[in-house]
C-alpha cells in the first residue's frame, strides 16, 4: 500500500481547488501547476508549491505530458491526480505516470482506453449484457454509410465521435437531407477535439432522461454504486443542472444499478467512475462511461456523506473500500447548478472576461465549489465554468426552494453567466415535477426569449413573468463587455461583413472568394472556451474577401468574410 504524502494536481480551476482541499485534510502536500494565464489563479495560491507549465494554450501547458512529468520529478510528488478534462481520460498519460514510478489517482489505463473509445465501449457493454442504444458498432466510413445508417436505424439519427464525449462531436440529423451536414460536422469536431475523426451512428432518442450511476471500485475486486444523478437539463449537450436522486421508475432504477455494477466488473474497474445511461419510459440504455471524477460528483457526496476525492486517493493508495453498499445511507435531495461564463440571451455564447464583483451565497445546505473571486479572469483558452452552486435539503421541493434562494443571493458581475437560467429553472413546472428530459432546456430557453420579446407589449398575459425574467437576465448581463453601439449599428446597416461574435480560434473556413452563400449558411467555425461555434452569413451574397485564416486567433467583431451582392 502506497503511503502518499505529496501529490501533483495536473489540472486547474475549481477541480484543482477541490482536490487540494481534500488532500490537505488527509495531511497530503499539494503541488499545483499553472499556465501563464493562471499565475494569479486560486488553485495556485492554495497549493503548497506551484510550478509554471508554459503559455496559456492547453497544448503548451495543461496538456504537456513531458512538462507535467518533469514537474512531478522536480517536486518529489509521489502521485498524480488528473481532475476532470485535459488529461484525465488519457490512457497514454496514465501509463506514463505509472512508468515513471508514480501513483495514478484513477483507474488502470486499460479501462480508460476501452471506455474512451465509444465503439469499443459499446461492444464491451453488449458482451456484458448491458443494453445499448440501437445503432452500429462499426465506424461510419463516408457519407454513403451515414445515409445507410439512417435507413437502417431510423430518424432522428445521432452521429457521434468515437473518441469523444460531453456532447462534442455529436450531431443529430432529423431528416435525410440533414445527414450530409451532420456527418461532416461530427467528423470535423471529432478531429478537432479528439484528434480522431472516427464517428459512429445510433438512434437519437427524443427527450429521454440522462441518468448516470456513480461507481466506486477498489483494487481488491470490491464494486459498489452510490446511486443515480439526473443530468438531463442541458444546452448544447452540456449539463447545467444535476440532481440526486433521479426521479425514475423503481424497476428502471434497480435494472440500471445492476447493469452498472456488471459493466464495472466487466472491465475490472478500480476507481471512482460514472456510467451514463439514457432512460426512455421503462427502458434504459448504456451511453458511455466516464473514467474519472465527474463535475457533478458533488450531489452524490451531499446525499451519501462520502468525500469522493478522498475515496479516489484511498483506492489509488491500495486501500480497500472498507464498507458495503448497505452501509452507505442516502439522505434527502441535492441539486448542482453550473454557473458558466455564457450569454443566455445569445444562445449561450461563451463570454470570457474579468469578474468585477463576486459574492457567494451561504446558509444551511448550501455549498459553492469555485475558484472565482473579484478580479479573477475567465480566460478564453479554457472551460467557461465560473462556479458550481450546490444545495441539499431533506426533500426535493425544499432543495429547489433552497437553490432559488441561493441563486438570488449569488452576486457575479463583469461577465454574463448562466445564473439567471438556474434561477428561472426553479420556477418551471416540469422541473418541479421532474418530468424534464435532455431537450427540455432548449425549449424553455426559446419560450423565455419569446416571453421577453412579448413583454414589451403590456397587454400580453405573459408580460409580468417575462418582465421578471428579463430584468433578472439583463441585470446579470449588464456588466458584460459589449460591442460599442455605434459599431453594432454600422455592421447592421452595411450588412457586408460577417464578423466573429467571440474571441476564439478559427478551426475551419467553409467558403472561398467567389463562392455564393445563402443566408444562414456556415462560413466559418470558431472554437471558444472548449466549444465549437458555427458562424453563419447574415444574408445571401457572394464572397468578396476571406479575412479568416485557419489556426488564427480572432477577437470579438473581427471580420471573417466580406460579402458582395450576387449580381456583382
Amino acid at each position: 500500500m502506497a503511503d502518499l504524502k505529496k501529490i501533483l494536481i495536473a489540472n486547474r480551476g475549481e477541480i484543482a481547488v477541490r482536490v487540494a482541499r481534500t488532500a490537505h485534510e488527509m495531511g497530503i502536500t499539494c503541488v499545483a501547476v499553472y499556465s501563464e494565464a493562471d499565475r494569479d489563479a486560486l488553485h495556485v495560491s492554495m497549493a503548497d508549491e506551484a510550478h509554471l507549465l508554459g503559455p496559456a494554450p492547453p497544448a503548451r501547458s495543461y496538456l504537456n505530458i513531458e512538462k507535467l512529468l518533469e514537474v512531478a520529478e522536480l517536486s518529489g510528488a509521489q502521485a498524480v491526480h488528473p481532475g476532470y478534462g485535459f488529461l484525465a481520460e488519457n490512457a497514454a498519460f496514465a501509463r506514463r505516470v505509472v512508468d515513471a514510478g508514480l501513483v495514478w489517482i484513477g483507474p488502470h489505463a486499460r479501462a480508460i482506453e476501452e471506455m474512451g473509445d465509444k465503439l469499443r465501449a459499446r461492444r464491451a457493454m453488449q458482451a456484458a449484457g448491458v443494453p445499448v442504444v440501437p445503432g452500429g458498432t462499426e465506424p461510419i466510413a463516408d457519407l454513403a454509410a451515414a445515409r445507410e445508417a439512417a435507413r437502417r436505424y431510423g430518424l432522428p439519427l445521432a452521429l457521434k465521435a468515437s473518441g469523444g464525449g460531453g456532447g462534442k462531436g455529436l450531431k443529430v440529423a432529423r431528416a435525410l437531407e440533414e445527414i450530409d451536414s451532420a456527418y461532416s460536422t461530427a467528423v470535423r469536431e471529432a478531429q478537432a477535439y479528439f484528434a480522431n475523426p472516427t464517428v459512429y451512428a445510433e438512434r437519437y432518442l427524443d427527450n429521454p432522461k440522462h441518468v448516470e450511476l456513480q461507481i466506486l471500485a477498489d483494487r481488491h475486486k470490491n464494486v459498489l454504486h452510490l446511486g443515480e444523478r439526473d443530468c438531463s437539463l442541458q444546452r448544447r449537450h452540456q449539463k447545467i443542472w444535476e440532481e440526486a436522486p433521479a426521479r425514475i421508475p423503481e424497476s428502471v432504477r434497480e435494472g440500471l444499478r445492476e447493469a452498472g455494477i456488471r459493466a464495472a466488473r466487466a472491465i475490472a474497474y478500480d476507481s471512482a467512475g460514472t456510467i451514463e445511461f439514457l432512460v426512455s419510459g421503462n427502458e434504459f440504455y448504456f451511453l458511455e462511461m466516464n473514467t474519472r471524477i465527474q463535475v457533478e460528483h458533488t450531489v452524490t457526496e451531499m446525499i451519501c456523506g462520502l468525500d469522493l476525492i478522498r475515496e479516489q486517493i484511498r483506492i489509488a493508495a491500495g486501500e480497500p473500500l472498507g464498507y458495503a453498499r448497505e452501509q452507505v445511507h442516502f439522505r434527502g435531495a441535492a441539486i448542482e447548478g453550473r454557473i458558466n461564463a455564457e450569454d443566455p440571451a445569445a444562445d449561450f455564447r461563451p463570454v470570457p472576461g474579468t469578474i468585477t464583483a463576486y459574492r457567494e451565497p451561504g446558509g444551511p445546505g448550501v455549498r459553492v465549489d469555485a475558484a472565482s473571486y473579484p478580479g479573477a479572469r475567465i480566460a478564453p483558452e479554457y472551460d467557461s465554468l465560473v462556479a458550481k452552486l450546490v444545495v441539499w435539503a431533506p426533500s426535493r421541493d425544499e432543495a429547489i426552494a433552497r437553490l432559488r434562494r441561493a441563486a438570488d443571493e449569488f452576486v457575479i458581475e463583469g461577465i454574463a453567466t448562466t445564473l439567471p437560467v438556474l434561477r428561472a429553472l426553479c420556477d418551471e413546472p416540469e422541473v418541479h415535477q421532474a418530468t424534464y428530459g435532455t431537450s427540455s432546456l432548449e425549449r424553455y430557453a426559446q419560450r423565455w426569449r419569446e416571453e421577453a420579446r412579448l413583454s414589451s407589449q403590456p397587454s400580453h398575459r405573459a408580460a409580468e413573468l417575462a418582465k421578471r425574467y428579463r430584468a433578472r437576465t439583463e441585470s446579470a448581463l449588464k456588466p458584460a463587455p459589449r460591442i460599442p453601439r455605434s459599431r453594432r449599428a454600422h455592421a447592421a446597416q452595411s450588412g457586408d461583413t460577417v464578423s466573429s461574435p467571440m474571441h476564439g480560434v478559427v478551426v475551419e473556413v467553409c467558403v472561398a472568394p467567389g463562392d455564393a452563400v445563402q443566408a444562414g449558411q456556415v462560413i466559418a467555425v470558431i472554437e471558444a472556451m472548449k466549444m465549437m461555434n458555427e458562424i453563419r452569413a447574415q444574408r445571401a451574397g457572394a464572397v468578396a474577401t476571406v479575412h479568416a485564416t485557419i489556426g488564427a486567433t480572432v477577437e470579438v467583431d473581427a471580420p471573417l468574410v466580406t460579402l458582395s451582392s450576387l449580381s456583382q
